[in-house]
């Protein structure tokens, strides 16, 4: 299987389209530092961060993964010295890679589940296809 060819993302309208497209529960629409965002189980989500920080779609991941990424992928991903502490990683606007990204997205959603949440969906939901 190979990977999907990367798309071109305009801005948040796009992401947040992305995101709310998994279908994923308990996930709101809101404002953090004045941007629009989107949290999941109360939590910050899914956000593009202003301008003068990136213009580009922020993900959490963990700090290996981090530096991974950055190595690994410097046309893709990239971070800004705001975000670096946070472990922050921004994707390039005209490099989205949807696989990583829906993945990613998946994961820190399931982070962020309460674990009496995580367990009942769990229990009712079929296992995502690999």
């Amino acid at each position: 299987m190979t990977a999907s060819p990367p798309i071109r993302l305009s801005g948040w309208p796009d992401y947040r389209d992305f995101a709310l497209g998994l279908g994923l529960p308990e996930l709101t629409e809101t404002t953090a530092w004045g941007s629009p965002c989107i949290k999941a189980h109360g939590k910050l989500w899914a956000w593009w961060p202003p301008a003068h920080y990136a213009n580009a779609p922020a993900f959490k991941v963990d700090r290996d993964e981090f530096e991974f990424l950055l190595e690994a992928a410097p046309e893709t991903f990239f971070t800004s010295d705001h975000h670096r502490p946070y472990s922050i990683i921004l994707m390039r606007p005209d490099r989205f890679d949807a696989d990583w990204a829906r993945r990613n997205l998946t994961q820190s959603w399931r982070a962020l589940a309460p674990r009496r949440f995580l367990k009942a969906w769990d229990a009712r939901s079929p296992a995502p296809e690999a």
